[in-house]
C-alpha cells in the first residue's frame, strides 16, 4: 500500500469528507493534525496557493481541495466506488456536490451573523438551499443519495449538514426541521447511522465546545 498522509483539522467539515472517503474504502493513512493558527511548514509547502486544509499527500505528491481529493481517491482505489459509472448520473452527482459546496458559505455566514435581521436573512438563505434539495433529490423513496450505498453526494452533503447541526447547537436555533424537511432529515439520520460513518464522525459535543471557544477567542481579540 502506497503511503498516504492527511493534513487537516479534526473539526473541519472539509477534512471530514476526506476522512470518511478513506474509511469507506479501507485505506490506511497517517493523520497529521494541523493548528489553524500555526500551520505547519509542510502544509504551507504543499498548498502554497490557498494555504488551507485538507491536503492529501500520496507517495509524496500533495492534492488540495476536499472534493478533488475525494474524486482522486475514488479513481485511485476503485473498491467501494463513490461516483456513478453512467456518464449522465456522474454529471448529476457532480452538480449536487457543487450545490453542497455552495451551501457551506451560507452556514458560515449564519455562524458569524450579528443581530436578529442578519441572522434571519442567513437562515432564510440556508432554507432556500435545503428546500431545493428536499424537492429535487428525493423524487422516489431512497435511504441515501446513493440509493443503498453511500456515494459522493452523501459525502458532500453529509459534511455540510453535520456542520449546520453543529452551528444549530451553538446559536440555539433549529434549522434542519423534521416537519419542514422530512426527506432531508430522514436522509441525514440514515447517513450518520451507517456504521462506518457513525464511527468516524467527530464527537458532536466536543466540536460544539471547541468552536464556541474559538468564537470567544475571536470576540476577545476584536
Amino acid at each position: 500500500m502506497a503511503q498516504v498522509k492527511l493534513h487537516g483539522f479534526w473539526y473541519s467539515p472539509f477534512t471530514l469528507r476526506v476522512v470518511l472517503t478513506l474509511k469507506l474504502k479501507g485505506i490506511p493513512y497517517e493523520n497529521i493534525e494541523e493548528d489553524r493558527f500555526n500551520k505547519s511548514p509542510q502544509l504551507l509547502e504543499y498548498n502554497p496557493v490557498h494555504k488551507k486544509t485538507p491536503v492529501l499527500v500520496h507517495d509524496g505528491k500533495p492534492l488540495c481541495e476536499s472534493m478533488i481529493i475525494v474524486e482522486y481517491i475514488d479513481e485511485k482505489w476503485p473498491q467501494y466506488p463513490l461516483l456513478p459509472v453512467d456518464p449522465y448520473e456522474r454529471a448529476q452527482a457532480r452538480f449536487w456536490v457543487k450545490y453542497a459546496d455552495e451551501m457551506i458559505p451560507a452556514v458560515g455566514a449564519l455562524f458569524s451573523s450579528s443581530g436578529v435581521e442578519e441572522r434571519e436573512n442567513s437562515i432564510n438563505k440556508i432554507w432556500e438551499h435545503l428546500k431545493v434539495v428536499e424537492q429535487h433529490c428525493f423524487g422516489y423513496e431512497k435511504n441515501i443519495f446513493g440509493g443503498n450505498t453511500i456515494n459522493i453526494v452523501d459525502i458532500a452533503f453529509g459534511s455540510a449538514i453535520k456542520f449546520l447541526i453543529t452551528i444549530e447547537d451553538i446559536i440555539e436555533v433549529k434549522i434542519l426541521d423534521a416537519e419542514k424537511f422530512p426527506h432531508l432529515h430522514s436522509w441525514f439520520n440514515n447517513f450518520k447511522d451507517a456504521p462506518v460513518i457513525n464511527e468516524n464522525l467527530p464527537d458532536h459535543q466536543k466540536v460544539v465546545a471547541f468552536i464556541k471557544s474559538l468564537l470567544q477567542k475571536s470576540l476577545q481579540s476584536s
